[in-house]
């Protein structure tokens, strides 16, 4: 399991008082508001930056970083990717997964056939969809159902699936 997730990525500076602009990574954009600090990556250095004030505008985060106090010391972080430790993630409910988790594990029928690996998810108005990628090289899109996906072992590495009729 990974460590550490990706939770943003700052595209820009606001204003000239150090704050930046941040494409979200989050479902829920307001869990910005819960964190006290965060970790930027950036020139493959991590560090830890304590947040000082967080704003919102449209789908993006504005945020003021502790000791980034004008445009120019904001400009270097252009680029850079924001992430937390598990610990500081969002709880989840029962019977639901970060996809970080997900990616990268097999997937194999109720009877225990060979499926493929997750490769990418992505959302719908009406459920996740799994990009499996299989033996040989072709991506099947899988619903993310109860139908479907019978189960989920992040411990086991692997997902059983039900192939229904129309699935493949």
């Amino acid at each position: 399991m990974q460590e550490y997730f990706e939770i943003g990525q700052i595209v820009n500076t606001i204003g000239i008082k150090g704050f930046v602009k941040v494409v979200p990574f989050t479902d829920n954009v307001k869990r910005f508001d819960d964190l006290k600090s965060v970790l930027i990556v950036r020139n493959e250095k991590t560090e830890e930056y304590l947040i000082e004030e967080v704003k919102y505008y449209k789908h993006l985060v504005q945020i003021k970083f502790k000791g980034i106090d004008d445009i120019n010391e904001a400009e270097k972080f252009k680029g850079a990717y924001l992430k937390i430790h598990r610990k500081d993630a969002v709880k989840l409910p029962l019977d639901s997964y970060f996809i970080a988790d997900l990616i990268g594990l097999e997937v194999y029928t109720n009877q225990n056939e060979y499926f493929g690996k997750v490769e990418d998810i992505f959302s719908t108005k009406s459920n996740d969809v799994y990009v499996i990628k299989n033996e040989l090289g072709k991506q099947i899109l899988i619903p993310a159902i109860k139908t479907v996906i019978k189960e989920i072992s992040i411990e086991k590495k692997r997902i059983i699936i039900n192939v229904i009729e129309g699935l493949i």
